[in-house]
């Protein structure tokens, strides 16, 4: 049985809901990663520096930023300390900017499980995340060479409270009013969204519903489309479409990219998040727990 278990002190009875006085501008670097792990680490410094120019304090990269899904994850996985965790550090500090990206990581049974790396502007390595929910859905099952995550993740980062979600997590609303009640004032979600009849609808939609279950911003950056480069995808591959998004604690949709590669930069503001809650206070307000025991 799941355990929700933030990895901070932190109440979670729906009635510590302060936010905090911060402000940050937050970059979702849209691209198409390929399977060679060392040409994706360019990619991730090509775009940190561009978020870093444009003023981001934080950027965020797609789930399976380390290797596509068109490669076999264990094959590339390495641990936090390998070499390409080593890298995107590097970047994080060359650039003096935050960055969250998905790698993969060795999993128990040759698996691997599937990493969100939160690396802070001087290198360290804040925090990890494991994907819980994994996609066995649309004919496709995640389950046969990952491992799962049993722990929801929060981390402070320039003065926010930020939650962590992987792809088909937003399905699960649970998991996103747990990160509220936990502190949660922004949830990143790293994406690698599946192709198909009205995919992006969907995803949009669920990232719409999350914001107004939990009241956070979330922000999700997903795999650009590779057919815009010319690859070729099979259907109903988890490998991109597109559509990174930024919403507010309202519902309403700040920004979102379209299908190609591409740099999204939006300002969270905490006094927006503030006010939101104090308008809609579904969280405070809940009758029914969804923690632990």
């Amino acid at each position: 049985m799941l355990t929700f278990r933030p990895n901070r002190t932190s109440a979670i009875d729906g009635r510590a809901l302060t936010t905090s006085n911060g402000s940050m501008r937050i970059a979702l670097a849209q691209i198409v990663a390929s399977t060679e792990p060392r040409a994706n680490l360019d990619l991730v410094g090509e775009y940190t520096a561009r978020a870093r120019e444009a003023g981001a304090d934080l950027v965020v990269f797609p789930e399976a930023t380390m290797a596509s899904f068109a490669t076999r994850s264990a094959a590339v996985a390495q641990p936090v300390d390998g070499e390409w965790a080593t890298g995107v550090r590097d970047a994080a500090r060359e650039h003096g900017i935050a960055v969250v990206a998905g790698m993969f990581t060795p999993g128990a049974d040759g698996k691997a499980r599937n990493t969100v790396l939160v690396i802070d502007a001087t290198g360290d390595l804040l925090a990890t995340y494991d994907k819980i929910h994994l996609f066995d859905a649309w004919g496709f099952e995640e389950s046969r060479h990952m491992e799962a995550g049993d722990t929801p993740v929060i981390v402070e980062v320039g003065g926010l409270s930020i939650g962590l979600a992987t792809c088909y997590d937003v399905r699960f609303p649970e998991l996103f009013k747990h990160l509220a009640h936990a502190g949660a004032e922004v949830i990143l979600v790293p994406a690698s969204w599946a192709n198909g009849p009205g995919k992006a609808e969907q995803w949009r939609a669920l990232c719409v519903a999350r914001a107004l279950d939990s009241t956070c911003f979330i922000l999700a950056a997903g795999q650009a489309d590779p057919t815009t480069v010319g690859h070729e995808v099979k259907k109903g591959s988890p490998t991109g479409i597109g559509h990174s998004l930024a919403v507010s604690p309202l519902g309403e949709v700040l920004a979102e990219a379209g299908a190609a590669s591409e740099l999204l930069v939006v300002d969270v503001d905490a006094e927006a998040l503030t006010q939101a809650r104090e308008k809609l206070p579904v969280l405070a307000t809940s009758r029914l727990s969804i923690s632990a025991p």
